[in-house]
């Protein structure tokens, strides 16, 4: 019996898109090595170069370092009687604040490396300039009670007697021992800093650093 040959049927298969380099472009692998002994090699060597330039690479400065503030280490602080924590940066060499003492100041309260609120950074009435207006106080009195509208004209133009930003309660009570020429950090807790309200940067019941500078200073006995 005569056998019947089949029709030959042709499959037809989609291309893949694939990754693999086109005809054009040739890469040369050593004798006996693999592409993929290639790229894992390759790799290796990335990985053990991105270790040693990490292990000989020094740490990266601290956010007050590199914008040239001094950092004093936590066991430096000296403790004030109420419990402040305050560092002298300059110890100054004028005469001494004491309590009563009407002094003139200049504050920066800095939080995280950002300074959020400062004297220097002053309203005027019209509010589209700032100026480095000393605040004053008395030393050990309530807080605020100072901030008062009086107004003065000078070449700067027309700005309130405090136009300088609120500060915090902390800095009516630490003033006290400075000397006139004098630069003192503290420590404010939240309590003694700007509470659960926050100020400008600094987020409620935050503690932050106060530098305070101490500029003049009227004596009880002199007023």
């Amino acid at each position: 019996m005569a056998s019947t040959a089949l029709p030959s049927r042709t499959f037809h298969r989609r291309a893949l898109p694939s990754s693999a380099p086109s005809h054009h472009s040739r890469e040369t692998f050593a004798p006996g090595c693999l592409p993929g002994a290639v790229s894992r090699r390759r790799a290796a060597v990335q990985l053990l170069s991105a270790g040693f330039l990490t292990s000989v690479a020094p740490p990266p400065p601290s956010l007050a370092a590199r914008r040239g503030r001094i950092v004093v280490p936590p066991e430096d602080y000296a403790t004030a009687p109420d419990g402040l924590k305050y560092y002298d940066l300059v110890e100054g060499k004028g005469p001494i604040a004491e309590k009563g003492s009407t002094v003139q100041v200049h504050f920066d309260c800095i939080y995280r490396g950002i300074t959020a609120v400062s004297s220097r950074e002053s309203k005027l009435l019209a509010g589209n300039r700032s100026i480095a207006q000393p605040y004053e106080f008395t030393v050990g009195s309530l807080p605020g009670k100072e901030r008062k509208r009086d107004f003065a004209d000078n070449a700067n133009g027309l700005y309130s007697a405090q136009a300088a930003p609120k500060p915090p309660a902390a800095m009516y009570t630490i003033t006290e021992g400075m000397k006139v020429g004098g630069k003192r950090r503290v420590i404010v807790p939240p309590e003694l800093g700007y509470g659960k309200r926050g100020m400008s940067e600094i987020p409620p019941d935050a503690p932050f650093e106060l530098d305070i500078e101490l500029l003049e200073l009227i004596s009880p006995a002199e007023k």
